[in-house]
């Protein structure tokens, strides 16, 4: 049954509402939590200082045009 992103929410609500298990909401709570979070605070200090030095060149003008990268990598794509 295919039912409308509403739809499941409203399910869904009506669902969460009826639950007793103590240990499935904490479970839903850590899911939540994890969902919020930002995907920068995730990174290692090495992927957080790549992309910054990414920005950093293209800030500055350092770029590859897409057609020269594009055939470096075309058979892998």
């Amino acid at each position: 049954m295919d039912f409308s992103l509403e739809k499941k929410k409203l399910e869904l609500i009506q669902w969460l509402s009826t639950l007793n298990d103590k240990s499935l909401i904490d479970k839903l709570m850590i899911l939540k939590e994890k969902e919020r979070k930002d995907w920068w605070e995730e990174l290692s200090a090495e992927e957080k200082l790549s992309i910054e030095k990414g920005i950093s060149d293209a800030d500055e003008g350092n770029l590859t045009p897409h057609t020269r990268v594009k055939n470096l990598y075309e058979k892998w794509i």
